[in-house]
């Protein structure tokens, strides 16, 4: 009864006092609360997001529908936003382009996650030339002094693929796992060739580390030089792509994207992230020192909510410190 009754509260509350406190500020102030968020938030995520909200909030059908139109159309929503909320542009018109900014990066954000999904949901075709050749460009950049033998060879082991055709390891993530793996070993050359090296080299211990398994010394020195103590390299990209598909349809890289790009969010800005979470992985792996290949999954998950608990704060930008992310820190 009584979470019933906070519920009913809280209805009551969000559709009649909170538009009725709405309607007093305004009466007050002298400005509606679009205004008063452009006002008096600083541009990026923490500002963004309050004008995402407020409209999406709006008892207005029109202003509810305005993060949701086509990016050619977004000057002449602004103009309709304007004058529903009668506003004259000429006495404010840093408003309008605030606006055009925020709606640029809601609208962006909604465009990047189909982009996304069309890329994840596209298979691999090992009949498709362009395919074909991405996979090849994946191998060159990663073991440029070592010639693959045949395109179905043991040798796709070596950067972290399961079998002798790669093309059966993008199934969960279809071509956008490529797309991601491609990119942080073009354009990070250096850095995708480091971390694929050190997953390749096994972990010496110390045996006198007190493990949560409880090994005896026996297995200890068994298990010590055990090479699997790394991880597929390959198989890790494909999986990190998913972590960075699920936190932006998610919504929480809003917080990320809303602060790096000034506009839209692109693929590139996906992509880009997508290497900074490689990179931040591979030295969180490090850190947490696991046991085996088999604490992957508990690795992961750690990983994920830390990543999370950053992007809940509205200041948050993920700072990559390598070539591909140069350009949005310089945003």
């Amino acid at each position: 009864f009584a979470r019933m009754f906070v519920q009913v509260c809280l209805y009551f509350y969000c559709k009649c006092l909170w538009r009725c406190l709405k309607f007093v500020v305004r009466k007050l102030t002298g400005q509606c609360e679009l205004q008063r968020i452009c006002y008096n938030t600083k541009p990026g995520a923490a500002r963004t997001m309050k004008i995402e909200a407020s409209l999406k909030g709006s008892k207005s059908k029109r202003l509810q529908t305005s993060v949701n139109v086509h990016p050619d159309a977004i000057e002449k929503t602004i103009d309709d936003i304007m004058e529903l909320k009668r506003i004259n542009p000429d006495i404010n018109p840093q408003l309008g382009v605030s606006l055009q900014a925020c709606l640029l990066q809601i609208v962006g954000y909604r465009n990047l996650i189909a982009e996304v999904e069309k890329l994840r949901r596209e298979p691999y075709d090992s009949e498709n030339p362009q395919h074909e050749e991405m996979l090849l460009k994946l191998w060159k950049c990663l073991k440029p002094n070592s010639p693959l033998k045949a395109r179905i060879s043991k040798q796709w082991c070596e950067i972290g693929f399961q079998g002798d055709d790669p093309k059966t390891d993008f199934r969960g993530m279809g071509l956008l796992g490529l797309y991601n793996l491609v990119y942080f070993a073009e354009w990070d050359t250096e850095i995708a060739q480091q971390v694929l090296t050190d997953s390749l080299h096994p972990k010496y211990r110390e045996v006198t580390k007190k493990e949560p398994s409880q090994l005896s010394k026996a297995e200890w020195e068994k298990k010590k030089f055990d090479k699997a103590i790394g991880y597929s390299f390959a198989i890790v990209g494909i999986n990190i792509t998913d972590l960075a598909y699920n936190l932006l349809v998610s919504g929480a890289l809003k917080t990320h994207f809303y602060n790096v790009a000034p506009e839209a969010p692109t693929l590139t800005h996906f992509q880009q992230t997508f290497c900074y979470l490689m990179h931040e992985f591979h030295k969180f792996w490090i850190d947490e020192d696991p046991l085996d290949i088999m604490e992957f999954n508990r690795v992961r998950e750690k990983f994920y909510k830390r990543i999370l608990r950053q992007l809940q704060n509205p200041e948050m930008a993920l700072c990559p410190h390598f070539a591909a992310s140069e350009s949005l820190i310089n945003m």
